[in-house]
């Protein structure tokens, strides 16, 4: 019986993070692959994504600090 490769981590569908935005403003995110979040530089938030779901729930957000926002 053949296995699958194992995946360390959990990667997030790429074509889901295409679709995906803000939920706060409806704008862009950026994918933090190390992190593991989605960023909403607009809301200054960043969403976790746990095992490979985004949460996009502004009560589970982090708050991003200016340094994050590269500015």
């Amino acid at each position: 019986m053949m296995t699958q490769p194992h995946r360390s981590g959990h990667e997030v569908d790429p074509k889901l993070l295409e679709l995906l935005v803000c939920p706060i403003t409806k704008g862009p995110l950026d994918y933090d692959r190390t992190r593991q979040e989605l960023i909403s530089r607009a809301a200054r938030l960043a969403f976790p994504i746990r095992d490979g779901i985004p949460i996009m729930l502004a009560d589970e957000a982090r708050r991003l600090e200016d340094s994050e926002l590269g500015r």
